[in-house]
């Protein structure tokens, strides 16, 4: 039987977890994961290694109506497909979908905060907004040149005011398969 992508389900899986959790962990650190992505097959090859890796048939995603996207997740991670009010991870190609993703998406309860949803979100190569953060992860706060929408991202975050622990995490993913994480806790810090 010949297979259509060369990813390795345990080596290569492994080895983009570990590189998504140094992420994670450290918010506004670039990771590049183009050579797992070059061995996927597809338009959203960076889109299908994290989904690849992060969800399984015991989780649900929603690709904001890119029937294509979820077709191909589906036979990668027998996951399911949610509604976004239900889904765990949500796949974001269009920004302008932003606000109403943001407004309807799970995010957790202070009994379960973990069932909230992650947004990977594909961002422009432009980096013309300066960010400050503050958080978990921080020591102190961390500035950098970042996309305007990932600003946007986090300024309509942010504007929910979800009480501790609840909220929302971001993986943000750019052109040239940069991968950087803002999880729930890490907040814009608004200078005065």
């Amino acid at each position: 039987m010949k297979k259509i992508h060369s990813f390795d389900e345990v080596f290569d899986s492994q080895k983009l977890f570990r590189l998504i959790l140094k992420a994670l962990s450290n918010p506004l650190t670039r990771v590049n994961i183009k050579e797992y992505a070059n061995k996927l097959v597809g338009y959203n090859a960076d889109f299908l290694a994290v989904a690849f890796v992060l969800l399984d048939n015991e989780v649900s995603f929603n690709t904001c109506e890119n029937r294509h996207l979820s077709e191909e997740i589906i036979s990668l991670t027998l996951s399911k497909r949610e509604p976004i009010e239900n889904a765990d991870y949500i796949f974001v190609n269009d920004h302008a979908e932003l606000k109403n993703i943001i407004e309807n998406a799970k995010h957790g309860t202070l009994m379960d905060p973990h069932k909230s949803a992650t947004l990977i979100v594909k961002i422009p190569d432009d980096q013309k907004s300066t960010l400050t953060l503050k958080g978990p992860g921080i020591n102190g706060s961390l500035t950098a040149k970042t996309s305007a929408v990932v600003e946007y991202a986090l300024q309509l975050r942010d504007d929910r005011f979800f009480e501790y622990p609840q909220g929302i995490d971001y993986i943000f993913i750019d052109g040239d398969c940069n991968l950087f994480c803002v999880p729930r806790l890490v907040r814009k810090e608004v200078v005065a």
